[in-house]
């Protein structure tokens, strides 16, 4: 379709009505028709359309968003409300079992996947742990808003049943079989504090076991929050993964309705952290490459970002598959993939494209 800006005909998202140009060149005539996506994508499930700024309100510190959140209205995540004065926050939180090697997007370079690390961070060696699994634990609710979420029916979930339960409960479930936890959603930024919890009091049920902490992340948690989760998963041989929406920040605001300046500062100091653990790797990244969005100069972009902090750090390039509000778009080709990973290619030296199944 035609871009409603310059009227050019590109791969653009029916939803946005603005191409990748446009974004980069024209932001400010494009940042009305970004925010009307976003606010219809987050109306059907009562969120509030942009981060709330009540100067009466009280402000929840635990993400980018810094929500300043009146009374009897809740944050962007849709978890905190303020009720007479104080946030009462609603925890949302599933997990499952999950039979390693599993389809994580860091399994290519984990201790579960590859036996990385073995024997102090791993029960195999160079092999998968096969007998094993990972705890796979998956929070409802999210800091961003991307357009085109791949989990997006969490919020159909967490809007009609808002399962819970408690860190206790949660850290319970870690048997003698399993060897890893890994949070994701929706994203684990949202509910760092009780997945914090979770896993200081599974580690201390291992009993000396390996039990690795894993996250999979936009990276939009505040600095404390993010130092607790780094020195938790260093110690006990886990991977941090963030998902680099895109470098441009207003390619993210378009695409994920939120800044990426503090998921790249937080990037930067979690590297420091890996300098210290080689093996397994301490951090990853990966990043969607949606059609007509995220192309190789993006790509490009990112992958120089991360070689400036450390050439070693592995990243996946992920083929998309049409989801929530950018179905009108297709998969990414394989032209595309590989366009990207020769970019990446040119600075890192662990790059790999997941999901190859679904190139066209």
């Amino acid at each position: 379709m035609s871009c409603i800006i310059c009227g050019k005909t590109e791969l653009v998202s029916s939803p946005l009505n603005v191409c990748l140009n446009c974004i980069r060149m024209k932001f400010s005539d494009a940042v009305p028709f970004i925010k009307k996506a976003h606010a219809e994508s987050r109306k059907k499930f009562n969120l509030p359309a942009e981060p709330p700024r009540d100067p009466q309100g009280v402000r929840c510190g635990l993400c980018v968003n810094s929500c300043v959140i009146g009374i009897g209205r809740m944050g962007y995540c849709g978890l905190r409300k303020n009720e007479n004065g104080r946030l009462i926050e609603k925890g949302i939180v599933e997990c499952y079992y999950d039979a390693l090697p599993t389809n994580c997007v860091a399994d290519w370079c984990c201790p579960g996947g590859t036996g990385a690390g073995y024997p102090k961070f791993s029960y195999s060696k160079n092999a998968p742990e096969y007998g094993y699994k990972n705890l796979a634990v998956f929070y409802g609710a999210c800091t961003f808003n991307c357009l085109f979420c791949q989990n997006w029916h969490y919020r159909e979930r967490a809007r009609n049943l808002s399962p819970s339960m408690s860190a206790q409960e949660l850290a319970s479930w870690a048997d003698e079989k399993t060897s890893c936890i890994c949070y994701f959603g929706g994203d684990p930024a949202a509910q760092m504090p009780h997945a914090l919890r979770t896993s200081e009091l599974a580690i201390e049920r291992a009993k000396g076991k390996i039990l690795r902490i894993c996250w999979e992340s936009n990276g939009s948690m505040s600095l404390p929050l993010l130092k607790k989760a780094a020195e938790l998963s260093l110690e006990s041989g886990g991977i941090i993964k963030f998902d680099l929406k895109a470098w441009d920040e207003n390619l993210n605001i378009a695409l994920a309705g939120v800044t990426n300046k503090q998921t790249l500062k937080n990037f930067e100091r979690l590297a420091e952290y890996g300098v210290s653990r080689r093996m397994p790797p301490f951090l990853t990244a990966s990043t969607l490459l949606v059609p007509g969005y995220i192309d190789a100069a993006e790509v490009e972009n990112i992958a120089k970002f991360i070689a400036g902090l450390d050439d070693e750090i592995p990243y996946s390039l992920l083929a998309f598959c049409p989801q929530f509000y950018m179905k009108d778009l297709p998969t990414t080709s394989r032209r595309q993939a590989e366009e990207c990973c020769a970019a990446a290619k040119k600075y890192l030296k662990n790059v790999r494209i997941g999901n190859v199944h679904l190139l066209s």
